[in-house]
């Protein structure tokens, strides 16, 4: 077990001898890209609640490369269990961005009928199972997905996140007790990003870091700087082919920063150290993505004027699409409850679709109160 923090790139954006992973050139310009375009989906989610005109938003900013070095040592088929701050896996499994926004409104676009909280998506067209807020749910959910998987003799790789937070909660505990002891094929990232809401990485534990504890239930622990994409894409592409050839499970410790609040109903300057925060700006991923490219002469003005505006506009255009889509028919509340009605059901829904009928039901209603 090792508390090295693996890296490699440097904050000049130069590889390290050795390291580079050497990606193909149109495959970093995709990364970069995405990367782009997810900040860019944060900031007009943050500005729309800010507007009244979506109920709740939570952001990655500071996390892109975490969650997209991640994901993409995946292949398509494998499924992922999320947290609530990895949105650009959305957009690198192709998610179209006014199905993600429709979600931000809970309209007959969402693909849960308006039933979640904002941002708490879910698209098995990507294999992306629903966000729920407790946390570490996702994780036990993961660990019996991968033990399915190893009983059925596939070879099918599961990927879960959660915060340092999330090492608190039980689900951890059994989440990873499960996975090693029957080798599924999981690979736990741990995005330690400083916070849980409002409380610091020290009050959460005293271990030396999150990826020691994987000692414990018999699994490799690895840290990695949560800010190069690469390293991260290097770690967990180990550690899934790991997974895929039935050696079990892995946890990753990403090292970041939650440069945003925890949710568009907190402001964290009330607990957060000014001149940390300042430090951990200056190691923001997309910039240092950046640089690398400009050494690899795969960067100038022009691609990312193209990065920039093709992300606003294509954002800007899914906003104006979802914003004219109507909220979900009352009806629909029966829907995707059992997969027979009951009798009992059957008749209620007939009820409500005569009074519907008669005008005594439709009236609109405000958004999620956060």
């Amino acid at each position: 077990m090792s508390l090295e923090l693996l890296t490699i790139l440097d904050q000049d954006g130069k590889a390290q001898k050795g390291k580079d992973p050497n990606l193909p050139a149109a495959e970093l310009q995709k990364l970069y890209r995405l990367m782009v375009t997810t900040r860019a989906l944060d900031d007009r989610g943050l500005a729309l609640q800010r507007q009244g005109r979506i109920g709740f938003y939570l952001q990655s900013t500071g996390q892109e490369a975490s969650h997209l070095g991640a994901a993409y040592a995946l292949k398509d088929s494998d499924w992922l269990f999320p947290a609530y701050r990895q949105p650009g896996i959305l957009l690198l499994r192709q998610v179209p961005i006014e199905k993600v926004i429709c979600e931000w409104f809970g309209n007959a676009g969402d693909t849960s009928k308006g039933r979640q909280m904002p941002v708490h998506y879910s698209f098995r067209q990507a294999n992306f199972v629903s966000i729920s807020s407790p946390i570490g749910t996702q994780l036990t959910h993961a660990a019996g997905a991968g033990m399915a998987a190893r009983m059925r003799g596939d070879d099918t790789v599961f990927m879960t996140f959660c915060g340092d937070g999330g090492t608190s909660s039980n689900d951890f505990h059994t989440g990873l007790n499960f996975a090693a002891v029957y080798k599924a094929p999981v690979v736990f990232v741990c995005e330690n990003n400083g916070y849980a809401i409002s409380v610091p990485s020290c009050k959460q534990t005293a271990s030396e870091s999150m990826a020691i504890k994987a000692d414990a239930y018999g699994m490799p622990g690895v840290r990695v700087d949560g800010n190069d994409l690469l390293a991260v894409y290097r770690v967990c592409k180990e550690a899934v082919d790991r997974a895929r050839r039935g050696d079990g499970p892995t946890l990753v410790e990403t090292v970041t920063h939650r440069m945003a609040s925890h949710s568009s109903s907190d402001d964290a300057a009330r607990y957060r150290d000014a001149k940390d925060y300042e430090a951990w700006k200056k190691k923001d991923p997309i910039a240092r993505f950046q640089l690398y490219l400009k050494h690899k002469k795969l960067w100038n003005d022009a691609f990312e004027k193209e990065c920039v505006e093709g992300a606003k506009a294509a954002i800007q255009t899914a906003v104006n699409a979802a914003e004219a889509v109507a909220n979900p028919g009352p009806e629909t509340m029966f829907d995707d409850v059992y997969m027979n009605l009951t009798p009992q059901l059957k008749q209620q829904r007939q009820e409500l679709h005569d009074l519907m009928l008669k005008g005594g039901v439709g009236a609109q209603v405000g958004h999620f109160p956060l």
